[in-house]
């Protein structure tokens, strides 16, 4: 499916139940109905594209990256030079109130024309998806009308979302695009000229008294289908919907209707985008129409429960919990397991295998230092180094990655910005037992000026037998970083050494993963000790796959163990899928770091060691779990 049409970047306000004008900040997603659309369909499963044009600037490469992690083609997202990407700023004042402001004057959406509608790239979909707001400039008129007929003559499903926003055809003062219905004979006039071409009609009541011409809903629908045999949907809101596949009863109540879901009304903004994302899952599939109503009617519920409309969209997965008949409750984001799954099936990335250079130390090179009689203050330049020897045995290639601190690592965290890598980054204070975190006296005001993408890696020196008060005050840490890392939208990492506060065994660490996950931690990424009993990684694997099947894996670390015997471990850890790499330090760089802060050797030669270092652990690591695999691969043949 292709939407066609608006793509801006959305400015919600953060602060909730103020005005607009005392915002005090905003987050950036990617908005527009039919971008909203085209993800959310994404997300459930279908295969959708868009075609739309952002201008040569950061917001409209940031909207062209962010549907490529949504898996949205891009081949119809063309880049205006000449104009900037809209941008829209949005509040969430009360239940019924959310003022936006649409920054749309000749915009780069409003610039598409015809000329921009390859017929190629429209008879690859099986259908079109048009919106009403856009019809109201004659170049998106005749785009619109162009892919229309193009879909139809090749046997394709129109589709129009009526998307009724009177300030874009300029009914309203410029502040006021929260209003969704202001009556215009010539507007009527416009959207109906698309009614021959549709299959398939989406709004609401507003919504359709403006394509119908009359406040009367029921007259409106008549009225519609009488230049149209397409399936008319009516929006509803907390009633659900209704739809009609053919005549118009009497009542809106004699449609066809899907099972509706009562939640708390956070912010209706793009609940319709998910509506119609929800229905176009089960209506291009197939599905009875009731199915089609109930997963539109579920996935409208789940985001107006939610920030923001783009990132709120539900995932296939996340929508079958939805539908599970368990009890949820009223104030739906509260509900944790939901939660959960819509933070892990919307993460970006795949890492079946990661390989990772730790250099996020703090207090080893203030030791180093100190042995050596070096300058501190030339430890940032040589951490510097790290993404240099990563790049020059990785080569952009993903799989790898990076560990660095914001004191000493900076300088290679900000160049790291620039590529494929992952990247992670510590937030303990170095040393702390029990745990403490460095920066901001709260947390989650510290992540919040930490870049999206950098995994917020912490260290506990935990251990599940610990004195009460130990472990508890260590817990607590770790339940309130997990909250900031979710509010801040960043991944969490969370690496366990027990050793150091007690005896191991087979089960200790898979102990401590249990009593971490009982109190309802989850985090994203597991960092452990190399062992080499195989029964150890047995039962935490076991743990991690029974109370969090989309836990990300286990990277490895090392603890400054020698290379041969850190090999060896590999050997041992490869025979578990839980484990996907390692993030792997001192047994890098302990003698490199030396010898660079005395000034025996240069920036290349340190980039060269460094590099050649990793590159044996990396082979090692993918020798190790090759070996693994191979035998697999013949018992499956």
């Amino acid at each position: 499916m292709i939407t066609i049409g608006r793509s801006g970047v959305d400015l919600y306000g953060q602060q909730i139940g103020g005005r607009l004008e005392d915002m005090m900040s905003f987050a950036k997603y990617i908005g527009g109905s039919p971008t909203n659309t085209a993800v959310g369909g994404s997300r459930l499963g279908l295969r959708t594209a868009l075609l739309t044009r952002v201008g040569g600037d950061h917001f409209g490469r940031f909207i062209r990256e962010q549907l490529v992690r949504e898996g949205v083609v891009v081949d119809g997202v063309l880049t205006d030079a000449e104009r900037l990407t809209a941008l829209v700023f949005l509040g969430i004042r009360d239940p019924e109130t959310f003022p936006l402001i649409f920054y749309r004057e000749n915009c780069a959406d409003m610039a598409l024309s015809a000329d921009d509608v390859d017929p190629a790239f429209i008879r690859s979909a099986g259908a079109v998806l048009i919106n009403g707001t856009h019809l109201s400039q004659p170049g998106v008129f005749e785009a619109s009308m162009k892919a229309c007929r193009i879909a139809r003559d090749n046997g394709g499903k129109v589709i129009f979302d009526i998307d009724y926003r009177p300030v874009l055809w300029g009914l309203t003062d410029k502040d006021m695009g929260e209003n969704r219905f202001v009556a215009d004979a010539a507007v009527t006039a416009r959207l109906q000229e698309v009614l021959p071409l549709c299959d398939l009609i989406v709004g609401t009541e507003e919504e359709v008294h403006i394509l119908g011409g009359s406040t009367d809903t029921i007259e409106a629908l008549r009225t519609i289908r009488q230049q149209s045999d397409a399936l008319l949907v009516c929006k509803r809101g907390p009633d659900g919907c209704s739809a009609f596949p053919g005549l118009i009863p009497d009542s809106l109540d004699d449609g066809v209707v899907g099972r509706g879901f009562r939640v708390e009304v956070f912010n209706v903004l793009g609940a319709g985008d998910a509506f119609m994302a929800g229905f176009l899952r089960g209506w291009l599939r197939g599905e009875p129409l009731t199915t089609c109503c109930e997963f539109a009617n579920a996935c409208g519920a789940i985001v107006v429960s939610r920030h923001g409309c783009s990132p709120a969209m539900a995932t296939w997965e996340e929508l079958q919990l939805f539908l599970d008949g368990q009890d949820r409750p009223f104030r739906l984001r509260e509900d944790a397991a939901l939660e959960h799954i819509h933070w892990a099936t919307t993460r970006v990335g795949q890492y079946d295998d990661l390989t990772v250079l730790a250099m996020d130390h703090r207090s080893q090179f203030e030791d180093l230092c100190t042995r050596i009689g070096a300058d501190l203050d030339r430890v940032p330049a040589f951490k510097a180094l790290t993404l240099k020897a990563v790049d020059r045995l990785a080569q952009g290639n993903p799989r790898f990655g990076v560990l660095l601190d914001g004191r000493f690592g900076m300088r290679g965290l900000e160049e790291a910005a620039d590529t494929t890598y992952w990247i992670g980054r510590p937030i303990e204070l170095p040393g702390s037992c029990p745990l403490e975190f460095e920066g901001a006296a709260d947390v989650a005001t510290e992540l919040a000026t930490w870049p999206p993408n950098h995994v917020v890696k912490c260290l506990a020196f935990y251990h599940p037998d610990d004195a009460a008060p130990l472990r508890e005050r260590q817990e607590r840490q770790l339940l309130r970083l997990q909250d900031a890392c979710l509010k801040t939208g960043h991944e969490l990492l969370v690496e366990i050494i027990a050793s150091r506060n007690g005896p191991i065994d087979a089960r200790t660490i898979a102990r401590a993963i249990q009593r971490l996950y009982d109190l309802g931690m989850k985090p994203d990424w597991w960092k452990l000790e190399p062992t080499s009993d195989p029964a150890a990684w047995v039962n935490v694997e076991a743990a991690i796959r029974a109370n969090d099947p989309h836990c990300r894996g286990v990277l490895l670390l090392g603890l400054s163990a020698p290379e041969d015997e850190l090999i060896a471990s590999f050997s041992v850890a490869a025979a578990s899928s839980i484990i996907k790499g390692f993030a792997v330090g001192r047994t890098i760089f302990a003698d490199v770091a030396e010898q660079w802060l005395s000034g025996k050797i240069d920036d290349e030669t340190a980039v060269a060691d460094l590099s050649a270092r990793f590159a044996v652990l990396v082979d090692a690591w993918r020798a190790a779990r090759a070996s693994v695999s191979a035998p697999r691969l013949r018992e499956a043949v």
